[in-house]
């Protein structure tokens, strides 16, 4: 599906980093040359909840004995949820981004739970600012819905092709995905600087409007040492 009813889409500090978007617009960072979407996983600390309180909180309701504890109750995160990638096990939140191709800068960007599926927010983070009309992303954003509605829009796909086990890629399908990859792959310096330049990813919030807050912040402060990296280029050139 492009995009999926229920999800909080509320955008803490969102004027902040509007405003920085503005502005960079402004020194002449605009965005083009198309765009990049991709999600990245934002790890908070496990709960150490049963089987039983987990299966409640996943139903949206309280576990028992929760609400006769309100200190306990402060200390439990039941917005974040548990995913997997790579085989490896995550809980927490997701920071779904768009980034411009020319000028690797985040220009659009939303906070979901770890379990919701990056393609579900490709319609929430796409610009139709960029000047650029072609979208990157890697095969996880592919279906044959998202494609139809991004030509209806006016955007030219670059989206990676998906193989399947009956019917594997052609070899011209593969050729296509590594030559996209070259662009797909700046994504993953701006997920690589917050991981190894910020401090890691983790954060010890609790809640989604906390987490959504901090991973604002998060955003915004790379978008802040990104202008500056290109600042400095700009008076060495």
């Amino acid at each position: 599906m492009v995009v999926s009813a229920g999800v909080n889409r509320a955008r803490p500090l969102g004027g902040a980093f509007e405003r920085f978007n503005a502005y960079l617009n402004e020194r002449g960072y605009q965005a083009k040359a198309g765009q990049i979407i991709d999600a990245s996983i934002v790890p908070v600390p496990r709960q150490r909840n049963t089987r039983e309180e987990n299966a409640a909180i996943k139903g949206g309701e309280l576990p028992e004995g929760w609400e006769d504890n309100p200190a306990m109750r402060r200390q439990k995160d039941t917005d974040a949820r548990w995913t997997k990638k790579h085989g490896k096990s995550y809980f927490g939140y997701k920071n779904h981004i768009n980034v411009d191709t020319r000028h690797k800068l985040i220009r659009k960007f939303t906070v979901t739970d770890a379990a919701t599926h990056d393609s579900q927010l490709l319609a929430e983070v796409l610009d139709e600012a960029n000047a650029g009309i072609s979208v990157w992303a890697d095969s996880a954003y592919r279906s044959e819905e998202t494609e139809q509605w991004l030509g209806e829009v006016g955007f030219k796909s670059q989206i990676h092709y998906k193989g399947q086990r009956s019917k594997p890629l052609s070899a011209y399908k593969k050729r296509l995905n590594r030559l996209r990859s070259t662009i797909r792959a700046r994504v993953e310096h701006v997920f690589g600087f917050q991981h190894n330049s910020m401090g890691g990813k983790l954060i010890r919030t609790i809640g989604l409007a906390r987490a959504k807050t901090k991973i604002a912040l998060m955003n915004l402060t790379y978008n802040i040492m990104r202008y500056l990296q290109l600042e400095r280029r700009t008076r060495l050139a």
